[in-house]
């Protein structure tokens, strides 16, 4: 389906006995932006066992079964939002974000869904950046009380039922 990053297994479907792993994931590699926000991002925030009730969520592994990297993903009439995408301190930069994103475009193909949709705090610009690297482009922003949201998308090529 997708190349992967040497030493990982494919994402897998998360389940109730990954909650820990990922709250703790989530914890870690969003922990870098709680002093540019000045408070914890949603997916730090949030407890994982609502997002597994919520959403399709997936944990990459490497082949030992640990833990590297977190995919939640929503999906909606026609399209599919990618909610969080986390990968661990000590593997970042190696390419397992990116495989995660290529992963979720594979899913929104095989769910009929021509466009993937996200959003990230304006104060992420690491994020904005590689988002914008992979094709997405900001469709809107969104002022809420504490924060700005920047909201992406990304239309798959043609060939994907909508």
């Amino acid at each position: 389906m997708t190349a992967r990053v040497a030493g990982t297994r494919p994402p897998r479907r998360a389940t109730r006995a990954d909650v820990a792993a990922l709250n703790l994931l989530a914890g870690e590699a969003y922990a870098v932006y709680l002093p540019i926000l000045g408070r914890a991002p949603q997916p730090m925030a949030t407890d994982w066992a609502e997002i597994l009730d919520r959403m399709e969520t997936w944990v990459l592994e490497d082949t030992a079964g640990t833990p590297l990297g977190s995919l939640a993903l929503e999906l909606e009439s026609h399209h599919l939002v990618i909610w969080s995408v986390a990968v661990a301190p000590a593997v970042q930069g190696r390419g397992l974000g990116r495989e995660l994103m290529r992963f979720a475009e594979g899913r929104a193909r095989a769910l009929g869904r021509p466009t993937l949709r996200l959003f990230t705090n304006a104060r992420m610009t690491r994020n904005l950046a590689l988002y914008g690297r992979l094709g997405y482009v900001e469709t809107h922003r969104e002022t809420l009380p504490d924060r700005v949201l920047v909201h992406m998308a990304k239309t798959l090529a043609s060939g994907v039922a909508s």
